[in-house]
């Protein structure tokens, strides 16, 4: 019985030690902000560091999952900066149309992520090309919606959305919480949960063991449009406006994928989970922190980004180039 309880134990720490390296990361570095930091921590330091960290985490958590089933999402930022454009039109009124308004965007990451799934699944497109192709169309989207910065969303609800909880939990992370309960943990659990990580290991041998394929990448990619809409829905809160920002939308792109990397998520799919995907974005956003209180040129910043990607990713590929197969990675 120990002997199993101890082999259980080594491996979930197997599994698990992407999400733990960069949970003690960013703990170190966070830490390391907040000595350096002349102000130290204060409520509103904390409060804008969740805001800004809860953004990225959940499109970081949109990109995890399609990356489960071996496949990319290239449109997330778009699909983020769209639904940010969408909020700051229908954001606004009495509590009924606020309310019909959230239904709203939320709907269009849904509509955006099933396109991107049918085009992956039925046009049977590689991933990368498919959602570069409807990413760019969102942008478009974001474009018509708002040609030019502006927007009136409803004060109450955007300090709702941005504010904390008796000045102490931000409650940006009491949303990424609830997205975690409702989303991520239930989908993980499902059938189609599993099937996405079946899939991403070898989608032939799931096929043929009667894994749901095709429904299981459809549902991979319509939650990861999902998860970038209330990603916008949250940033229309923080800006109190829309923009469709192309460059925002490229390095939220960017920056998910680098979250999922430095989380411990193979690029190859099968392994990884959105929780450690979430403390990676949080790690990335600790570095522009840094970079402020060590008077660095917050523009280095994506030159930071760029070198711990090209790290990251390097490293991933010399280990999966290391094992012939891939339950080794458990042993």
């Amino acid at each position: 019985m120990t002997a199993g309880r101890a082999g259980d134990a080594r491996f979930w720490l197997a599994a698990h030690r992407g999400g733990l390296a960069a949970a003690a990361l960013y703990v170190a570095m966070f830490s390391l902000f907040v000595a350096e930091n002349p102000a130290g921590l204060t409520a509103g330091i904390a409060n804008t560091a969740a805001n800004s960290g809860a953004l990225l985490a959940l499109v970081a958590m949109a990109q995890t999952i399609p990356v489960l089933t071996a496949g990319l999402d290239l449109s997330v930022g778009s699909v983020f900066v769209m639904a940010n454009c969408l909020g700051s039109h229908v954001i606004a009124g009495a509590p009924h149309q606020i309310a019909i308004g959230v239904v709203a965007v939320l709907a269009s990451g849904v509509a955006a992520g099933a396109l991107n799934g049918a085009v992956v699944v039925f046009g049977r497109l590689q991933p990368i090309i498919a959602t570069l192709a409807t990413g760019a169309m969102y942008h478009g989207v974001a474009l018509w919606l708002r040609p030019a910065p502006g927007g009136e969303i409803d004060e109450r609800f955007a300090e709702l959305m941005t504010s904390s909880l008796g000045d102490v939990v931000p409650v940006s992370l009491v949303v990424l919480a609830v997205v975690v309960g409702a989303v991520w943990i239930p989908y993980r659990r499902s059938v189609l949960g599993r099937a996405a990580y079946a899939i991403g290991s070898s989608e032939h041998a799931a096929y043929v063991s009667g894994v749901p394929v095709a429904r299981g990448k459809l549902v991979a990619y319509v939650l990861a449009g999902l998860l970038a809409a209330v990603a916008g829905l949250l940033l229309t809160c923080v800006t109190m406006s829309g923009e469709a920002n192309a460059v925002l939308g490229g390095s939220y792109t960017l920056s998910s994928i680098a979250a999922v990397v430095i989380g411990g998520t193979s690029l190859a799919g099968g392994s990884g989970t959105a929780i450690a995907s979430i403390l990676g974005a949080f790690v990335l956003r600790t570095i522009g922190d840094l970079l402020f209180v060590f008077e660095i040129d917050p523009l280095l910043q994506q030159l930071f980004l760029g070198v711990v990607l090209l790290v990251a990713v390097s490293l991933g590929a010399f280990r999966l180039l290391q094992v012939k197969n891939r339950l080794e990675f458990y042993r």
